[in-house]
Order: structure tokens, then sequence, then C-alpha cells
């Protein structure tokens, strides 16, 4: 059956999801954020949105953020589509005055760390604020290996939808599942969200590798990859330590492994870390992507933070997160991107 589908953040994953949900039938409103005014403009003149290279099908309709409570108006289930930057104007001016009957799916990826060191989702940021005000509500989310303009090209993708209401999660996914975009379920919503939002902060790290063979060999020196194969097998080292403590599932952990290999390999996260392991300095290599939103920097940041804080307090040893340290000092104290590679080392002989 045919349904109405609202999705409120017109930034490219957000927008990549109209794709599978216009092509099943469904009518889609696709609404602007408060700074996506010109995206909207250009959609509503060209069906395509700015950042892809093919057009909108057929079901999908426009509105500015001024507009969003028309928009939503009938829907089956939204869908959030803002980024990192974007939580506390959605939990704020969305969530808190949606119907709290409305089924909601985020696409948002990070986490929350509170003083304590505790690693939050965002859909218990929200529903710890929501409660605050007497709203009880809880928000579904999409995580996985999964880079937007590759979702618009039809690329088979595979992603799992988290929530505490399974009867919503199967409805979504009935609404969402095409020929070449697969979803599995779980109830798993610490797990799952931690995993996509900590291979943000390691792949980082992982992209360093490249540009450090460009800066050590010259960029015509090619893809060299026992460094980087390196620095992977260590980040998952490093994330699977950090889902033991945030209590996720091993399904979880794996398809953030997924996800910490599409975004080494094509996403954003990619560009920063070459520009940093070439020896550009954090700034120099801000300014180069001036306009690029980065949500990883923000990740790894706030990661490493309770990593710290949980060793103030003697729940964890730091000599088990060497890449999350390292990659920490470069963005916040200036250190040379060049890997710690013997501390990534083990012996676990007798």
């Amino acid at each position: 059956m045919a349904k109405v589908i609202t999705i409120i953040g017109s930034g490219m994953m957000g927008s990549a999801l109209a794709f599978p949900a216009a092509e099943n039938g469904h009518e889609v409103r696709l609404v602007g954020s408060p700074l996506d005014n010109e995206i909207i403009d250009a959609c509503i003149a060209t069906n395509r949105h700015p950042k892809f290279d093919r057009d909108f099908p057929a079901g999908v309709k426009y509105y500015k953020v001024t507009e969003w409570k028309e928009a939503v108006k009938g829907a089956d289930f939204v869908i959030g589509g803002v980024s990192s930057f974007g939580v506390d104007w959605f939990g704020e001016e969305i969530l808190a005055n949606l119907d709290p009957a409305m089924p909601v799916l985020s696409v948002t990826k990070g986490l929350i760390n509170l003083e304590d060191g505790t690693l939050i989702s965002y859909p218990d940021y929200w529903r710890k604020n929501l409660l605050a005000k007497g709203i009880d509500r809880h928000v579904c989310a999409v995580g996985g290996p999964c880079t937007s303009y590759e979702l618009v090209f039809h690329d088979q993708t595979e992603v799992a939808f988290c929530g505490v209401n399974t009867a919503e999660l199967k409805m979504m996914k009935e609404a969402m599942t095409t020929s070449y975009y697969h979803i599995s379920l779980t109830n798993d919503v610490i797990g799952l969200e931690s995993a996509v939002a900590l291979k943000n902060a390691y792949a980082l790290a992982v992209a360093m590798t490249i540009g450090l063979v460009n800066r050590h060999h010259g960029e015509d020196a090619g893809l060299h990859y026992n460094s980087q194969a390196g620095a992977f097998f260590q980040a998952v080292r490093e994330m699977t330590r950090l889902m033991a403590m945030q209590n996720g599932e091993q399904d979880s952990l794996n398809i953030g492994i997924g996800d910490l290999y599409v975004t080494v390999y094509g996403g954003r996260t990619r560009k920063i870390g070459i520009l940093l392991g070439e020896g550009k300095t954090y700034e120099e290599a801000m300014d180069i992507l001036a306009g690029v939103t980065l949500e990883s920097l923000v990740v790894a940041r706030r990661v490493a933070k309770a990593v710290y804080r949980k060793a103030e307090l003697g729940h964890v040893s730091l000599a088990d997160f060497p890449m999350m340290c390292h990659s920490y000092d470069v963005l916040e104290n200036g250190k040379d991107s060049e890997l710690p590679w013997e501390s990534f080392t083990f012996d676990h002989t007798k």
C-alpha cells in the first residue's frame, strides 16, 4: 500500500532516501532544514539535488522548513535527514512539536559524551530531552555502509534499521526495501548507533596512511595497502573494545566494520585524513575543504574525550586505544599524523 513519507533535512543522505521511497510508489515530501533553502530552490527548479547527477523520481514534492508542519500532515512516518550539527534543532523544533505517535527514522550518525565518559546515541539523547518536556517518544535509526551518491546510483546497499518498536521497524523496512536497498532489523539501538558512529573516528586515522604514502614517496607512488590494512586492523580492535563497553551486539559491530570500509574508500573523512597524512595542519586541511560537512571530526573528539574520562576514573586503559588517542592529538594538539605503529602490536605468547 502506498504511503506518505516526509523527509526533514535535505542533505545528501536524507535526500538519497527519497529514491527508494519514491520508486516504491510512495509520495515523498522533502523538507529543507533552516540551512537548506537554496537546495530546496534547486530541487523545485530542476527536480534534482545539487549534489546528485540524477533527477528525483516521480512522487517527490519539495517544501521549505517553514512548511514542515504542512509536509507531515497525513504522513505514515518521518525520516530525519539532518547532520549531527542539526541534532539539537531537530529535537527542539521538530520532535518536540511532532505528534508523539508519528514514527521517526533518523539517518544522523553520532554519539553524545556525558560527564562520566558514557557515550549515548542520538535516539537516547532525544528521548532524554523529550521526556523532560513530558513527551514520550522513541526514535528509530538507520546505520550501515551506505554513501548517498552510490545509493542514488542504485548500487547494492546493505544497511540496518534499529529501534525499540519492532512493528515500526517492520513497517519502515517494507516501505523502503528495493532491489538495491536491503535492510536488516535490530533492537540493538546503542550497538548499531555506536558502531556506525565509531567508524567515522577510525576512518580518519586509516585515511591518514594514504596521505603518509604521498608525503614519503610522492603522489605518483600509487596506493599502498599494507599500511592501510595495518591501520584498519587496529581500528577494528579498538572499535571492538568500545563496542564491548557499549554492550553492543556482534552484528552491529559487523555493520560498523563495513561502514568503516566504505568511509575509508568513499567518504568525506577520507579527504581530510589524506590531507593530515600529507602533513597539513588541521587548520590548513579545513581551509582546503571549506564547505564540506565533517561529522567524523565531531565523533572523533567526543569518543576520545569519553575514553580519556573513563581512563581518569580507572575504567579503561588508554594503552588499549592508541589510534583513538593519536587521532585526537593530531586534531587537538597539532601532533604529526605519523601513526604510532609499534603500539598496535600485541604479544599473546605464554
